[in-house]
């Protein structure tokens, strides 16, 4: 019996080594993440203690004090739904009644393709959750397709069927010589792409440009794609805050669906209604038929479960109170449009300091884009400029965040611009 329990004791202090040892490896070398481009940016401007510090990379909404914004709509849907719901899951696909609410957005109040029932549709963690279960459906049921992303894109688009394991391509977009659209590039792309392409768009306020094509443009990338039989793929994470006019702001994916394309969307509701957050989005596709749509469902939802189970409830109640309210809906409109129309009039006050300040340079491009974001045209260096003299801060690929900008701070903005750019 001694023999036995010191033999098992060796076995155990061995056992009990080899763990240690093998423990204390296992992650020796993981190294540190990069830090990611835009997060990085407001990490520095909170280490920063000057006092003239402005901060024009964060991808949220500020007031003209530089404030973060709660709107009131969503404050009255807080009222409204306090106390008044149980904690219990949704479902895999989400909120019902939000998700209805969502496609009317995007597809139209009327639209006959809900009445039809043909769009499998699910809640998802905003338009970032939504991309991420469109990716891996992609490469889940069309395992030999890749995706086609525009030059450049929000940075996150590449991680994000990068992790899903879709191979990417890129198209032209930008053209950094007239700070406007590539068109004739973005249509040679789609037509040398092999048939049946993938091609991931942004349906307004492109991010990080702020370029956006003419709905006649839109008309041609259209009729160009159905020819080659392309899936358009929409990220639509600024639906109501490019131009103040959902609807408007819609017009690209109405376009594709009037020319009888099957579509992806992803939505947002991030900016549009200030639930940053909340992570509440919507991912759509249309199908064929209501019995392709159930399908289709179901393997979002399959997909969904491993990943998160099921997606968060308080933010969906809030939507869809909003949107199901005539009063709060009509409310959020006018809210919306208010952000809008302060980003447009920053871009404004921005161009008109630059210009009487006698820059050399043109600034049309500041204007002419639309959005949260403009693509200043400024180079890296001149970005690090701007921060280590002037301590303003944006990512490196001189994309400024209008909602950072306020009529505080818009001629101090315009006059670091003007002297890191009239050596130009």
């Amino acid at each position: 019996m001694a023999t036995r329990t010191a033999i098992y004791s060796k076995i155990l202090q061995k056992s009990s080594n080899f763990g240690t040892r093998s423990m204390s490896s296992w992650w020796s070398h993981v190294e540190p993440a990069p830090k990611d481009p835009i997060l990085g940016v407001t990490e520095a401007f909170l280490a920063d203690t000057s006092p003239e510090k402005v901060n024009v990379g964060v991808g949220a909404y500020r007031d003209d004090n530089g404030k973060p914004v709660v709107l009131e709509c969503v404050r009255e849907a807080e009222r409204r739904i306090a106390g008044n719901q149980n904690m219990e899951y949704l479902p895999m696909g989400g909120s019902v009644k939000m998700v209805d609410e969502t496609l009317k957005l995007a597809y139209g109040e009327n639209s006959d393709l809900i009445k039809e029932k043909r769009i499998a549709a699910v809640q998802a963690l905003s338009g970032t959750g939504a991309c991420r279960l469109f990716a891996d459906f992609q490469k889940r049921f069309r395992p030999e397709s890749q995706i086609y992303i525009p030059v450049p894109t929000w940075s996150n688009h590449h991680n994000i069927w990068r992790d899903a394991q879709v191979p990417q391509r890129t198209f032209h977009y930008y053209h950094p010589e007239t700070k406007g659209l590539d068109f004739a590039s973005l249509i040679d792309d789609v037509k040398n792409a092999p048939n049946g392409s993938f091609f991931l768009l942004h349906a307004c306020a492109h991010n990080p440009t702020g370029v956006d094509p003419t709905e006649e443009q839109w008309k041609e990338i259209s009729y160009q794609m159905k020819v080659k039989g392309h899936f358009p793929f929409f990220d639509m994470a600024y639906q109501g805050f490019a131009s103040g006019d959902p609807e408007r702001d819609a017009k690209s994916i109405r376009i594709f669906l009037e020319d009888g394309h099957l579509i992806g969307c992803a939505q947002s509701y991030a900016k549009n209604m200030g639930l940053y957050g909340q992570r509440v989005g919507c991912l759509s596709v249309l199908c064929d038929d209501e019995k392709q749509a159930v399908a289709v469902k179901s393997q979002l939802q399959q997909i969904a479960r491993p990943m998160y189970s099921n997606p968060p409830v308080h933010g969906a109640l809030m939507v869809s109170t909003i949107l199901s309210s005539p009063d709060l809906k009509e409310l959020w409109l006018k809210e919306v449009k208010v952000m809008a129309d302060r980003i447009i009039g920053m871009r404004t006050a921005l161009k008109e300091n630059l210009e009487k300040l006698g820059s050399p340079l043109s600034w049309e491009h500041i204007t002419e884009q639309i959005g949260m974001f403009c693509y200043s045209g400024m180079t890296p260096e001149q970005v690090d400029r701007l921060r280590s003299e002037y301590h303003i801060y944006m990512t490196r690929n001189g994309r400024i965040s209008m909602a950072g900008v306020t009529t505080g701070n818009v001629g101090y903005l315009a006059n670091a611009i003007n002297e890191v750019t009239k050596s130009a």
